[in-house]
């Protein structure tokens, strides 16, 4: 009896280990492309940070400690620009927020065409970004630009045509409208997902003790929206904290960290402090991500 125990207990031992060596070799291929693609370049950037990089391939690299970043936080146009991100990012990532639960409250509700009226609305977020942006650029061009065109000759705001693109000021308003338009569907569709899980009874419920709308809103709705607007939130701040592409696209007026970055790599050639630029806004994002998701937890 004792004997057929053992060798029972002996083929399931085999058996597991047996499973944990299959397991390792499916998710092997995994593991490798994970350090292929993420882990060797985070590595390789920190190991960067540290260094002066020389241009030329065939020279090696000098180890300089931290004078990357004694450079980066001695230089004032890193301070600038991450001033003009943190405004860039509060401001697109609230606006682009607060109109996508808006246009979400209007869509939960039955209409003729409200299918359509959904599926326009995800335009401005699956079109090319660099369709989009040209269209804009075509748009507020202080020549020939239709807003100049409406603003100045028929609404008259203004007597002469601003030039969005080349001004410090219009050209921080250009981004940031273009941002909010064309990222709202996103909050848009996680908000909708939401409200559409609510449970309906719950409004009967406190419309039969004569709540109105706006208390419906801030009792029911409101709570239930929560987790999805706190997602969206960290989400975006992520994404934009990094944004690059649209912004150098439409102007050099606006010096965010993204850009300075950019400038930094391929304008100066100084590939060691970009990469301590790198590690920076990593550690900035990260703490954003801890404090952020526990007071989010905490509600």
């Amino acid at each position: 009896m004792q004997k057929s125990v053992k060798v029972k207990k002996t083929k399931s031992g085999l058996m597991q280990r047996r499973e944990s060596r299959l397991g390792i070799l499916l998710i092997l291929p995994t593991l490798i492309l994970i350090g292929a693609v993420i882990i060797y370049p985070i590595c390789y950037n920190v190991v960067l940070s540290f260094q002066k990089v020389a241009l030329n391939p065939h020279r090696p690299s000098k180890f300089i400690g931290l004078k990357n970043y004694v450079n980066l936080f001695g230089d004032p146009e890193f301070y600038r620009s991450l001033g003009v991100t943190a405004a860039y990012v509060l401001v697109t990532v609230l606006g682009s927020t607060i109109l996508g639960l808006l246009v979400a409250l209007l869509m939960n509700r039955p209409f003729k065409g409200r299918k359509v009226a959904r599926s326009l609305l995800l335009l401005s977020y699956v079109a090319p970004v660099v369709a989009t942006v040209y269209v804009w650029k075509y748009m507020f061009n202080g020549l020939y630009g239709v807003v100049n065109y409406i603003t100045v000759d028929v609404l008259h705001i203004f007597e002469q045509a601003p030039m969005w693109q080349d001004h410090p000021v219009y050209s921080v308003m250009l981004v940031v409208f273009y941002d909010i338009w064309r990222v709202f569907p996103y909050a848009f569709l996680m908000i909708l997902a939401a409200l559409q899980a609510v449970d309906e009874s719950l409004y009967e419920a406190a419309q039969m003790d004569g709540a109105s709308a706006w208390n419906r809103f801030w009792a029911i709705t409101f709570p239930e929206l929560i987790p999805s607007i706190s997602a969206i939130i960290s989400l975006r701040t992520i994404w934009n904290f990094y944004k690059f592409d649209d912004i150098y696209l439409f102007t050099k007026q606006v010096p965010v960290l993204g850009v300075y970055l950019y400038e930094t790599a391929f304008a100066v050639h100084d590939n060691g402090g970009a990469a301590a630029i790198t590690i920076v806004l990593f550690v900035i994002v990260f703490a954003f991500v801890i404090l952020f998701g526990r007071k989010a937890v905490r509600k």
